[in-house]
C-alpha cells in the first residue's frame, strides 16, 4: 500500500547559515504531516476531548535540502499501541522515493480534562488500518 505524500514547501527563512533546511523545519513537516493525516483521514479534532500529544520524536539527516527545494513526508506507522501511536516518516524530495532525512513520532492520546493516556480512539484505529495497513493490535 503506498505510503500518502504531505507536501512540505519550503520557505527562504528554513535554510540556515550554513545554506541549508535548519533541522527543526524536519520536525515541523513531520508534526504537520501527521496531524493533518490524522484530521482529515481519521477525524481528530485538536480541541476535542482527547489529544494526541508527541512523547518522543527522532530523526536521522541523510541529505541536505534547502530552499527553494519542495519536500514531501511519507507518512506511515511503526507501531500502535494501547495509547500511542509510533509514525514512521521519511521525508523526500517531491516526486522523489530516497529520504533525506528519517523520522518518527511517537503519540500519546490522553484525555483533555485530565491529562490521562486513554487508548488510541477507535476513528484513529480504523483509519491507520485502513489507509496506512498497520496492523492494529
Amino acid at each position: 500500500m503506498p505510503r500518502p505524500r504531505h507536501p512540505f514547501a519550503l520557505r527562504w527563512n528554513d535554510n540556515d547559515q550554513y545554506g541549508h533546511v535548519n533541522n527543526t523545519v524536519y520536525y515541523q513537516a513531520m508534526d504537520t504531516a501527521v496531524n493533518t493525516w490524522m484530521i482529515r483521514e481519521a477525524g481528530l479534532d485538536p480541541a476535542g476531548d482527547v489529544r494526541g500529544y508527541c512523547v518522543a520524536s527522532s530523526c536521522e539527516f541523510r541529505a541536505p535540502a534547502s530552499y527553494p527545494d519542495d519536500l514531501e513526508v511519507l507518512v506511515g506507522v511503526a507501531r500502535v499501541g494501547t495509547t500511542s501511536i509510533t509514525w514512521d516518516l521519511p521525508i523526500v524530495r517531491a516526486g522523489d522515493d530516497e529520504p533525506l532525512a528519517h523520522g518518527r513520532f511517537t503519540h500519546v492520546f490522553v484525555d483533555a480534562a485530565t491529562q490521562r493516556p486513554v487508548p488510541v480512539p477507535t476513528a484513529i484505529r480504523a483509519a491507520v488500518e485502513e489507509h496506512l495497513g498497520a496492523p492494529v493490535g
